[in-house]
């Protein structure tokens, strides 16, 4: 890493989790540490040399009936259909900075799809599959891994579903 910051500190102890938890999973990619934050699925992409469409974000919802959080991973060129969400979960809410950061452990911009404080709600946008390699944040702004498609639905069982506004 070419941080300076201290991993002890939460941010970093974040993406260390990740770490350790896709290693723990057997997924065959390691973080990556980028040089700079990318808290938006543009600026990832821009520090990755990749394809908006290749970077898996992580929108979160609050769900009205229990307050329970609801992870959507999506690609990064796509916007979220929240009626399409709603309608497989339950009415849903926009969730502020705290809610997502008490939910999931992660601050916006660096929600990973896996290795939450409380476990989400989890839909998978079936619009990645477009993609052989996908980016998702890593527990920070600016951490990252590689997956699949297929490494996704693995390391989340979540069910893939249409969930994004046509283009």
């Amino acid at each position: 890493m070419a941080d300076d910051t201290s991993l002890q500190d939460a941010p970093h102890q974040a993406f260390a989790a990740v770490t350790r938890l896709l290693a723990e999973r057997g997924h065959p990619h390691a973080p990556q540490w980028l040089s700079v934050p990318a808290r938006t699925a543009q600026e990832a992409a821009d520090a990755l040399g990749v394809t908006v469409g290749q970077i898996a974000k992580s929108v979160i919802f609050r769900r009205k009936s229990d307050e329970a959080a609801v992870l959507v991973i999506t690609s990064g060129d796509r916007r979220v259909d929240e009626k399409k969400v709603a309608a497989l979960v339950g009415a849903i809410g926009r969730a502020d900075a705290d809610f997502v950061k008490a939910r999931t452990g992660y601050s916006i911009g660096g929600v990973s799809p896996i290795g939450h404080a409380t476990e989400p709600v989890t839909l998978i946008d079936a619009d990645l599959a477009r993609f052989d390699e996908i980016w998702a944040a890593a527990g920070h702004p600016n951490g990252v891994f590689r997956l699949s498609f297929a490494d996704l639905a693995r390391l989340t069982a979540a069910p893939v579903a249409d969930v994004v506004q046509a283009r």
